[in-house]
């Protein structure tokens, strides 16, 4: 019997919060001895609409391998102390079938975030993301996002910021019915049209899709996020 409740204390022990419960090794102390590269993985952060989690999402370019996640224990550290940044041990989950991937993580306290992954012998970091989820909680809308000329194949999204002012970018994912990603752009601009790359200053998307089919049902994610890496705004519709 007293082992019994000792494996559900343990259990509890080990449950889905982060706050460096399960760290074993700081960011520096896995950078040691290996060629680095910064800047180099897209991701961002954003607070749930439906649960206290924080989702941290990044894209995992086709050959990543060794994907981790570290966190500061707090704000009160430097961003670009890598030996600040302490190694979780948690699952990533799919997003858009895989295309993106999310680490969700429940956090008492707003701290540094930062995802990195194995690819060509060298380890690439995303820059540092800086968590908001008390402060700032990501705001959930989307009566705000337009869409035009659905006739042409080639819509024309269009939207305005919501109650936060400091977005310094924008992305935006196109998707179909099951949920697989068709294109993934950036913008500074509030418009995206499909698939003009005119104002596009990043781009995901691999190869060039074609003109949507304007008898199936697709869908527009945006979010428009600041410049450390948090997520202001997230807008989802149906076309």
């Amino acid at each position: 019997m007293r082992s019994g409740i000792f494996f559900i204390l343990f259990l509890l022990t080990v449950s889905c919060s982060s706050d460096l419960e399960n760290q074993d090794v700081t960011l520096k102390d896995a950078l040691m001895n290996k060629t680095s590269v910064v800047d180099n993985v897209i991701a961002c952060a954003a607070s749930n609409e439906n649960d206290d989690l924080v989702s941290v999402f990044f894209y995992p370019r086709d050959g990543a391998s060794n994907i981790r996640y570290y966190e500061t224990e707090d704000l009160n550290v430097s961003k670009n102390d890598y030996d600040q940044y302490y190694r979780l041990d948690i699952a990533s989950f799919d997003v858009f079938n895989g295309y993106l991937k999310k680490f969700e993580v429940a956090v008492s306290e707003e701290k540094w975030v930062i995802v990195s992954f194995e690819e060509t012998g060298k380890t690439h970091l995303s820059n540092p993301i800086r968590l908001k989820h008390f402060t700032k909680p990501t705001e959930y809308s989307s009566d705000n996002v337009k869409v035009d000329s659905l006739q042409t194949g080639m819509p024309l999204f269009s939207w305005e910021d919501g109650e936060y002012t400091d977005t310094k970018i924008y992305f935006q994912v196109v998707s179909d019915a099951a949920d697989n990603l068709i294109s993934g752009t950036y913008t500074y601009e509030n418009s995206f049209q499909y698939y003009d790359l005119k104002n596009v200053v990043l781009n995901i998307t691999k190869g060039n899709p074609l003109a949507l089919k304007i008898e199936e049902k697709h869908n527009f994610t945006l979010m428009g996020v600041s410049e450390d890496n948090w997520v202001n705004l997230f807008s989802e519709i149906e076309f």
